[in-house]
């Protein structure tokens, strides 16, 4: 895994110059991502790229579309493994109604159902597993849907320069107090809470994704704002669990102000925190970067714990079960 994770920029620059026809579906107002796991990360990315647009857009970890789907919807449906038993529910589901579709997986039954179906279908290469396969997945989507999605050839090439700067720190060939994936993966030692604003909601859910996942811990994510209204409270007892704050560079004013009620609210409860920052740069450079560093720290405490985070028994014990 730790290898795959090592060539995460060199596998986005490659990945976006794919062959890859793109595609542009005309008169679009509303799309919708579907996908789970390590694919739903991809969602949520989109998501929040697509964010500031006129666009409405939801994204769907499940198995029912929204009622609102109609002729101007976009279904963009992504399973790594092509497999995912909720997203080819979805894709059946998209088929029936009067609404346009894309798929996206690196083989299986999604591929097989798009071609009988004469659905566009593009084929993207799986590295590993679906979650360290990210940046295979998105890069080549943002280079397929690229006449849709906001995001320009200067964008790619930032996130693509900051994830380089970002490998130097966090690899495996620095294995030092300076790196700070390491250092966070030492620090953390029980149930993690994931503070975090609403442009990054994305980074926190894949952070406690990767958390129970790879380092087989238990993580929750929680909304900084909303928090302040309830979840806080539950500060007022001693607890093993830690909090991590991840904090944008273009958070929004009122936002940055609860940031530092709350950091004063722990400083004088005396929790121990750890802040983690955003780069600089376009919503892509931050999401992608911080996701990337919280991701190798999850891998680092897994190897501390003496765990290998490849295997997920618990996900394929659910799976043996489940019917098709």
């Amino acid at each position: 895994m730790y290898k795959v994770y090592d060539r995460w920029p060199e596998i986005a620059a490659t990945s976006h110059s794919s062959q890859n026809d793109l595609i542009d579906f005309k008169g679009i107002d509303h799309i919708i991502f579907a996908g789970m796991g390590g694919s739903g990360t991809i969602c949520d990315v989109f998501s929040s790229i697509l964010s500031k647009t006129k666009l409405h857009v939801c994204v769907i970890k499940g198995y029912l579309l929204p009622k609102t789907v109609d002729s101007n919807t976009l279904v963009v449906t992504t399973s790594v493994s092509g497999d995912t038993a909720e997203t080819l529910t979805v894709l059946d589901s998209a088929t029936k109604l009067d609404c346009k579709i894309i798929a996206f997986s690196s083989d299986g039954k999604m591929q097989q159902y798009c071609a009988k179906n004469k659905i566009e279908h593009r084929n993207i290469p799986q590295f590993h597993s679906p979650r360290a396969s990210l940046t295979s997945f998105l890069y080549s989507m943002l280079k397929v849907l690229q006449p849709m999605i906001p995001v320009t050839q200067e964008d790619i090439k930032e996130s693509v320069s900051l994830l380089e700067k970002t490998q130097k720190e966090i690899s495996s060939s620095n294995l030092t107090d300076k790196n700070p994936s390491l250092r966070l993966a030492e620090w953390i030692s029980s149930s993690t809470l994931i503070y975090h604003p609403w442009g990054l909601q994305a980074v926190a859910i894949r952070f406690k994704n990767s958390l129970q996942e790879n380092a087989k811990l238990h993580a929750m994510a929680e909304d900084a704002v909303e928090a302040s209204h309830n979840g806080i409270v539950s500060w007022e007892r001693r607890s093993d669990v830690k909090p991590v704050l991840i904090t944008g560079e273009d958070d929004y004013i009122k936002t940055k102000e609860r940031w530092q009620i709350i950091k004063k609210y722990f400083e004088e409860n005396k929790i121990d925190y750890k802040e983690i920052h955003s780069v600089k740069g376009s919503i892509l450079s931050k999401l992608i970067n911080l996701i990337y560093l919280l991701d190798y720290a999850t891998i680092y405490k897994a190897l501390l714990d003496g765990i290998d985070p490849s295997p997920i028994r618990s996900i394929d014990f659910i799976k043996k079960y489940l019917n098709d």
